[in-house]
């Protein structure tokens, strides 16, 4: 084994001096606020997309089919929302979440055993109302581990539509009281109705006086791209009904879809486009994207903190959700901030009901541009310091050898 010569320990410890002048400025830098911007896009996956209604004047539709593709990475939503971080503090253990939309397959792959789905609910033919499942309540499966938002929650699922994910008034109202009778602690609602309706009027109210925190996508999924060309800006039910927790869906660079429906009152963006989750057959994945998709990852941080708070009224929850939310011109779920924030008395009312705009991720670029800068000059002084060390220590000694190659005997 040949020795190492004395010559070659000296870049070894140049290098590590660079490294240990590196290291304050490098800390810092890593502790700062994480961008948003996704490292893995399902977009990217070749996943097949999750319908959210079958088209009403299609007959003979088949039920979507099971998915035979798996997702190779988390997606941006679940990285956006810091789900490992929020687990650590709470999974959601002890309530119960009532999803409203086209049913849920209780015993779909990542379900758990933990939903309910008495009569029609059990029957998601669409797919919809069990992918929504998955996002709330879901334990993950597979190499990829994709887990809900509250995940030892347990789910009730009623049906808010006919078995092609057509939304109607009377079944939506009468689930909420179903929910409402069965003492769920979140009612989600994954459908959005162009009309108010007195009677779901009257069954929302009482659900959130029964204690329920009400949580409701604020606008339907558009059904395609061009829909919105000629859809005037109105007030989705029941989105817009007093006490309910108003949600819409953002991208991952904070803005809303170009597609989606314009709408004047949002009270909350969440992740909304290119998100993964599984359906009601076989054990692949799908992707979804639409407000109902935003409405069920608020649902699901809802959960988690009516489980570490289970004193605090459907008012303080919402309160609790918003005040924590990232600033933007329409707040964006924080679920993190939402479970481990502390919030005194004299925090502001939760925010009033915004006009719907584009939902902005805070701009990091200049403070990059900046850190990019002083990288720069540390690594020059680095540099520079290095230079001086190695004509202290190296040149005398050279001078000395008579500038001959260490390690050589004189003549």
């Amino acid at each position: 084994m040949r020795r190492r010569g004395p010559g070659t320990a000296r870049p070894l410890c140049g290098a590590a001096l660079a490294a240990a002048l590196l290291l304050p400025v490098a800390a810092p830098a890593a502790a700062g606020p994480a961008r948003a911007v996704p490292a893995a896009d399902g977009k990217r996956q070749g996943l097949p997309p999750m319908p959210s209604a079958f088209d009403p004047g299609t007959r003979d539709v088949e039920c979507t089919a099971a998915s035979g593709e798996k997702a190779e990475k988390q997606d941006w939503s679940r990285q956006r929302l810091d789900l490992d971080r929020v687990h650590q503090h709470g999974t959601g253990e002890g309530t119960t979440v009532a999803l409203v939309d086209t049913g849920v397959v209780a015993d779909a792959a990542g379900l758990g055993g933990r939903v309910t789905a008495p009569g029609a609910a059990g029957d998601d033919c669409v797919g919809h109302g069990t992918f929504l499942a998955g996002l709330i309540a879901g334990e993950g499966w597979g190499d990829t581990r994709l887990p809900g938002v509250a995940p030892g929650a347990k789910l009730l699922a009623l049906r808010g539509t006919d078995e092609r994910g057509t939304a109607d008034a009377g079944l939506v109202t009468r689930a909420v009281l179903a929910a409402t009778d069965a003492g769920a602690d979140v009612i989600a609602v994954g459908v959005a109705l162009p009309e108010r309706d007195k009677q779901l009027t009257a069954a929302v109210a009482k659900a959130v006086e029964a204690g329920a925190v009400v949580v409701a996508a604020a606008t339907p999924d558009p059904p395609n791209a061009s829909a919105t060309q000629e859809t005037p800006t109105r007030t989705y039910y029941p989105a817009g009904e007093p006490g309910v927790l108003s949600v819409a869906d953002m991208l991952p660079g904070g803005a809303r879809p170009g597609d989606a429906l314009p709408t004047d009152g949002v009270d909350l963006a969440a992740p909304g486009a290119g998100v993964v989750s599984g359906g009601p057959r076989g054990d692949g994945h799908y992707l979804g994207a639409g407000a109902s998709v935003a409405a069920a990852y608020t649902a699901g941080a809802a959960a988690v903190v009516r489980a570490a708070r289970p004193d605090d009224t459907p008012q303080q929850i919402v309160h609790r959700l918003t005040a924590t939310a990232y600033p933007a011109d329409i707040p964006q779920l924080d679920a993190y901030a939402a479970v481990t924030t502390v919030l005194g008395d004299a925090d502001a009312p939760a925010r009033s009901r915004t006009a719907a705009g584009p939902v902005r991720v805070r701009d990091t670029a200049a403070a990059d541009r900046a850190t990019d800068r002083a990288t720069v000059f540390v690594l020059l002084g680095t540099a520079g310091v290095l230079a001086v060390l190695w004509a202290v220590v190296a040149v005398p000694r050279a001078r000395a050898r008579g500038w001959r190659p260490a390690g050589t005997g004189r003549d």
